[in-house]
């Protein structure tokens, strides 16, 4: 296993860390089993989140009766903007993951309104400087799924990581990854295996981890075949030959014309749908197989995918043509509205 530096936190880091969304699809015992493995094949950072129902907290139970808290940097994330928010959030993750530190948190997809409020007098930034200052929190980061926000961290000393999707079909980030390392922030990959969407495991990571800049690629992973795949992908960080490259275009060719960056270009949308954000529930659904947690982020949208008009404008918009009013009927009929 390959270890890098995170930034400029100190903390060094497997460039192979372990998502734990597919968590909420096994088990304690089965969480148990996989941070085992995880340990043993080298991967030493954890990645977690409030909004993953009992992620957190097994993640955290295992830790404590596997006696592996200390091999771990732990990483998670809340959705708080104020600092009100914040307080109690960071109080939770640390009771669902029995510990008095975690390593770094992370601010979970704010809107650029949201980062503003974080940022403000008041807001959830103060809770984690405050919480830093006493050892409770050691780094603080961002996660990103639009590149307006990911660029905007950059200007924002206090962040030293940001998450953002990157892998063989989202390129949307790739001049923005490299501005974050020469920023001296950290740089962690989400979705190297776009959602699920790219079947070779081993060839999505040899894509994201021959790139330098990235830092540390979290796939998740609920299963001892797929961290075997996913392993066996992060051990060669060599560049890409001519047939992994050739290998690589055959997976744009294959999902170009029906895989959503959520690069945003589509928006706004007339009638108010974040169409992105419709995808993106979907891709839980259909790749996670995280039904309930996928039904419960799609009820939080205001307007539904079936409230598509069928206009076409964000078609006009989209670079990458793809078929966004038939997607979203997709949507509508998966989610019952």
């Amino acid at each position: 296993m390959e270890y890098r530096e995170l930034g400029r936190t100190g903390l060094r880091v497997s460039r192979l860390g372990f998502g734990g969304i597919p968590i909420q699809r096994i088990d304690e015992p089965g969480t148990r089993a996989m941070l085992k493995a995880a340990c043993e094949a080298g991967v030493n950072y954890i990645d977690t989140a409030r909004a993953y129902t009992v992620s957190e907290e097994w993640i955290g139970q295992a830790l404590e009766e596997l006696g592996l808290r200390d091999r771990f940097i732990l990483a998670t994330k809340c959705r708080a903007l104020t600092k009100e928010e914040m307080e109690s959030e960071l109080a939770q993750s640390l009771k669902n993951l029995r510990t008095d530190h975690i390593e770094l948190y992370q601010f979970h997809n704010p809107s650029l309104a949201g980062l503003e409020t974080i940022l403000a007098p008041g807001g959830a930034m103060e809770a984690l400087l405050e919480a830093k200052a006493a050892g409770v929190v050691g780094h603080i980061g961002i996660t990103a799924h639009l590149a307006a926000v990911f660029e905007r961290a950059l200007s924002v000393k206090e962040i030293e990581t940001v998450m953002f999707p990157y892998n063989i079909v989202e390129q949307q980030g790739a001049e923005l990854i490299d501005r974050c390392a020469a920023a001296g922030k950290g740089f962690i990959d989400m979705k190297p295996l776009a959602g699920g969407a790219i079947e070779d495991g081993r060839l999505a990571l040899r894509y994201v981890l021959s790139n330098p800049n990235v830092t540390v690629a979290i796939p998740g992973m609920a299963d001892p075949k797929e961290l075997q795949a996913n392993v066996a992908g992060s051990d060669a960080t060599a560049p890409l030959t001519p047939e992994e490259q050739d290998a690589c275009q055959k997976v744009r060719d294959a999902l170009g014309t029906q895989f959503c960056r959520r690069c945003n270009y589509c928006a706004p949308c007339t009638v108010g749908i974040q169409i992105p954000s419709c995808f993106l529930f979907q891709g839980y659904l259909d790749r996670y197989g995280l039904e309930g947690w996928a039904h419960e982020r799609y009820n939080t949208l205001k307007v539904k995918a079936g409230a598509c008009i069928g206009c076409g404008k964000c078609e006009t918009r989209c670079p990458y043509n793809l078929p966004i009013r038939e997607m979203l009927k997709k949507v509508a009929a998966d989610f019952g509205e």
